[in-house]
């Protein structure tokens, strides 16, 4: 885990009920806030986001008075927040990303509010390797739609344009290697999708990049195509960076599965077609 990312760990506490938060003035220092009540504004913000998100504010927005140190050494009761991982994430989407702090902590609460929300999805835990394939490369094929519009929106236009924006994300997510050599290092021809030919774990890296690098195109409102390359890239470095801070292994080395996609959507459509017939 980076530096910057074990600080986040380290201010997070447990409350009584064993639950996680962390305080918004502890938060508002490490992010580099000289005074609590410039940092109110970003608070307020990320409210906003919470409830058009539809996330209930009181779920993850707690006021509390806390014992806080002023500058005697003597403990003093101040209004503070109890914020939850989400409400840290979202927090720190409204931070200024030219601060490195706050750059490593959008990655942080992303990747760590994202891996809570499949711990907490039973249903997803309990599906097969196979099957959750076939949900992630769903997802993924309909985040992609959401990140085509926002490149379009970006000034990526031509086909050609978008194969090199792809491109930018998969150099930096795969460590340099671009689509036709993450193809060749995963021994798939030419006709088949890589996307098609990923397990769970690479789909998720995948599914993170493209949902990442959608919002930062829309947040720092990117106008070029070069912009959005270089936006692209390094979104795609930052997953690879959190993969390398958790231990992962390299999206690049993991093994194509021996079944595509196409093979599982085939199986599951035929297993339906034939529960079908039982049922009539």
């Amino acid at each position: 885990m980076s530096e910057q990312h074990q600080l986040f760990e380290q201010i997070k506490q447990i409350d009584e009920n064993g639950t996680e938060f962390w305080s918004a003035r502890a938060i508002s220092k490490l992010l580099g806030y000289s005074e609590y009540r410039h940092f109110q504004p970003v608070i307020a913000k990320a409210k906003e986001a919470c409830a058009n998100s539809g996330h209930p504010i009181e779920d993850h927005f707690e006021d509390i008075l806390g014992m806080v140190a002023i500058g005697s050494g003597a403990l003093r009761e101040l209004p503070d927040v109890k914020l939850s991982r989400y409400a840290c994430y979202l927090v720190v989407q409204n931070g200024d990303p030219t601060k490195p702090v706050i750059a490593a902590g959008q990655t942080y609460f992303a990747v760590q509010t994202r891996r809570q929300e499949l711990a907490d999805d039973r249903a997803f835990q309990q599906l097969k390797e196979d099957q959750k394939r076939l949900f992630l490369r769903n997802e993924l094929k309909e985040h992609n739609k959401q990140l085509v519009e926002a490149a379009q929106q970006a000034g990526v236009e031509t086909n050609l344009d978008f194969a090199i924006f792809q491109n930018h994300g998969y150099r930096g997510l795969y460590g340099g290697l671009d689509q036709k050599a993450i193809h060749v290092r995963k021994g798939l021809k030419k006709s088949q999708k890589i996307l098609d030919h990923m397990g769970s774990t690479e789909l998720a890296a995948n599914l993170f990049r493209a949902t990442q690098a959608e919002e930062k195109l829309r947040r720092d409102n990117v106008q070029n195509k070069q912009q959005a390359n270089q936006t692209h890239y390094e979104v795609g470095q930052k997953v690879r960076q959190t993969i390398v801070d958790l231990g992962g292994t390299m999206p690049e080395n993991l093994p194509a599965p021996q079944k595509s996609i196409k093979q599982l959507e085939t199986a599951a459509n035929k297993l339906t077609e034939s529960k079908d017939k039982d049922n009539k």
